[in-house]
């Protein structure tokens, strides 16, 4: 068997961080018709770290087209919370480098608009760039002038021409939120933004840190649409490989614990700050450069799957009905390598309409609307997207009415008070 190799350092890839077995495509969901068919196809979900730069990877085993397609079913606008995020970095970034009518933000993974709507409202320019046309169709009907296509050195450059011929310069502002893990090569994507950017320009990239993951055994954020998992350790080999360089970080809450990290040119004046040089002292403390420090990983992960199926067989047992809120990713991971199915989880609530009236990859759970909550009356709601359980408690409180209670599953299933 080929063994494949690290897609930053080419290094050959033999340690396993994870394998979760064949699953589906955690954001394709089925319409009744394509249930009916009974062709949806499962890919290996083996996740390995290089032993030489310490990037966490999952296999080749899905082209990026085929998951960022038409069909596309992820609109970042369907949580009020993160919008309010988004809100707030546009706030905080407006003032923190002075942007205004004359500057310029681009917007990578741009999505449906959701972060540059609020540029737009302080009258500052946009550009989003955005593979997927039907969220990109939402963004430009909110008044977001919007790219189709994919990102890297060559579409960048291209663009950065385009900049160049229409206003003089290039971007002030670039923010790539929640994407850097979703390119299968990620250093080709990095280097787009070195075209796009203005010499003095800020770079911010937000992603979900590794050490999360692992210390929260935070495993449902593992699936085929994202190609790495990633720590400072490893983000900062990847822009300085092309030319860049981190010069601050900020700590989030967003998706389970996530790094802000703010990134220049290589030779721009922007002065690293004593956050940065703490948080690479916190991941080498811990072993993140390492790789034994990798090892341990899986049975923990089989510990969460065990007490959440205990859970479901007592549950089931009590004559409870159970059914699940959010239609996300991180959930379908966590289903199917649970093995649940209909006949454990009933159905799954989720607010966004491109997603209501079709079916979960794999486990096949109906989705529904939230509204129809009190028509199925469920005993027990659990929580997938577990990052945004505060927001849906307070959307569904009404399950309280029945006697309903909330549940999470991660990192161990446990009834919310």
């Amino acid at each position: 068997m080929t063994v494949p190799l690290c897609r930053f350092c080419q290094t050959p890839l033999t340690h396993t961080f994870l394998d979760l077995g064949d699953q589906p495509l955690a954001n394709s969901y089925l319409t009744a018709e394509q249930l009916a068919a009974g062709t949806e196809r499962a890919y290996p979900l083996h996740v390995r770290v290089c032993h030489k730069c310490f990037l966490v990877q999952a296999d080749d085993a899905v082209p990026a087209d085929a998951i960022f397609d038409d069909g596309y079913a992820y609109f970042s606008s369907y949580s009020t919370s993160w919008v309010a995020h988004a809100k707030r970095y546009a706030e905080t970034m407006t003032e923190r480098f002075g942007l205004g009518p004359e500057s310029l933000v681009v917007e990578v993974a741009s999505n449906d608009g959701y972060l540059l709507q609020h540029f737009v409202e302080m009258d500052i320019p946009v550009l989003g760039v955005e593979p997927t046309a039907n969220t990109a169709e939402a963004a430009i009907a909110r008044g977001v002038r919007t790219e189709v296509m994919f990102f890297g050195e060559l579409t960048g450059a291209l663009l950065a021409a385009k900049l160049l011929s229409e206003r003089g310069d290039r971007a002030d502002l670039m923010a790539a939120n929640n994407v850097l893990a979703h390119v299968p090569d990620i250093g080709d994507f990095v280097a787009g933004f070195r075209e796009v950017l203005k010499d003095e320009g800020v770079l911010t990239f937000e992603f979900p840190h590794l050490l999360n993951l692992i210390e929260k055994v935070q495993f449902d954020t593992i699936y085929h649409e994202h190609f790495s998992y990633l720590s400072l350790l490893v983000v900062e080999q990847v822009l300085r490989a092309n030319g860049l360089r981190p010069f601050d970080v900020e700590r989030l809450a967003t998706h389970g614990g996530s790094l802000r990290l703010f990134c220049c040119h290589m030779g721009s004046g922007h002065e690293e700050t004593d956050a940065l040089v703490a948080l690479r002292e916190e991941e080498h403390a811990v072993g993140l450069d390492h790789i034994d420090s990798y090892a341990g990983f899986a049975p923990r992960v089989e510990a969460v799957r065990d007490s959440f199926r205990a859970f479901v067989a007592a549950e089931k047992t009590a004559g409870r009905r159970i059914a699940a809120y959010g239609a996300a990713a991180k959930g379908n991971t966590f289903l199917n390598y649970c093995g649940t199915t209909s006949n454990d989880i009933e159905v799954v609530f989720d607010a966004s309409p491109a997603k209501q009236g079709r079916y979960l990859p794999g486990s096949h759970l109906p989705i529904l609307a939230p509204a129809e909550v009190s028509a199925v009356r469920p005993d027990d709601l659990v929580i997938l997207p577990w990052n945004l359980k505060d927001e849906i408690m307070g959307q569904m409180a009404r399950i309280r009415d029945w006697g309903g209670r909330f549940v999470t599953a991660s990192p161990e299933t446990r009834v919310l008070p």
